[in-house]
């Protein structure tokens, strides 16, 4: 299923906004299983006033974000297949495993995001996540995420 979907459309899903909200469009969607998106990496982003001057790349941490916000959209887009209501619930880092960084990313790149569900319950999600810049492998990791809604008495409340 071929789904894509716009920043407006992203930014009615997600909470996160300027300069924070790292996922400008969804190319395509299979609920429950897989998700793409990318980010545009300009000049302009705040963090690359320090990081570093001479020498501009995103922050790795910055790019698991990235993969985490495209793993939230897929868990909130695929909450009607799976049966959940996840209105006003926020997705919540709890793990990060096999994290690898493979190249730096500068301003001018499109950093593209795959998602994958590996397992999904109720509310864990877990997932695998890929980061391109063209054909080339960036970054890469499996994230564990909490959705829930706030104030929930969850492991992090």
């Amino acid at each position: 299923m071929d789904e894509s979907l716009d920043i407006a459309g992203i930014m009615n899903i997600l909470p996160h906004r300027y300069p924070f909200l790292l996922v400008d469009r969804v190319t395509s969607f299979e609920p429950l299983k897989r998700l793409t998106a990318y980010k545009n990496v300009t000049y302009n982003e705040p963090f690359f006033q320090g990081h570093f001057p001479r020498y501009p790349i995103m922050p790795g941490v910055l790019i698991i974000e990235a993969l985490g916000q495209a793993g939230g959209l897929l868990a909130f887009m695929s909450a009607e297949y799976a049966r959940q209501d996840l209105a006003g619930a926020i997705a919540y880092f709890m793990a990060l495993d096999k994290v690898k960084f493979r190249r730096p990313v500068m301003p001018g790149d499109r950093l593209d995001l795959k998602i994958e569900v590996l397992r999904q319950g109720t509310k864990y999600w877990k997932m695998r996540g890929q980061a391109f810049v063209g054909e080339t492998l960036v970054a890469e990791a499996e994230v564990t995420a909490l959705i829930e809604k706030p104030g929930s008495s969850g492991p992090i409340g």
